[in-house]
């Protein structure tokens, strides 16, 4: 059985709130979990950029936190 790990995408939106995504690895595959609006997806390929997309989209949550 492969192990699990798991990392996460956070972006604040314009009211200063944070919203996450995590990202959970299996194997190849990796599913994504939004912990604001419960939206999941598998990806097989680009999860982070498909979790920033969620997150920009939905809660229209751009401001990352690792950028000055």
């Amino acid at each position: 059985m492969p192990s699990m790990t798991t990392s996460k995408v956070s972006r604040w939106d314009q009211h200063g709130r944070e919203h996450t995504v995590r990202v959970t690895k299996s194997g190849v595959q990796r599913a994504l979990a939004c912990e604001t609006c419960d939206w999941r997806r598998s990806a097989q390929f680009l999860p982070w950029l498909k979790a920033e997309e969620h997150l920009a989209e939905a809660h229209q949550a751009t401001v990352d936190p690792a950028t000055p």
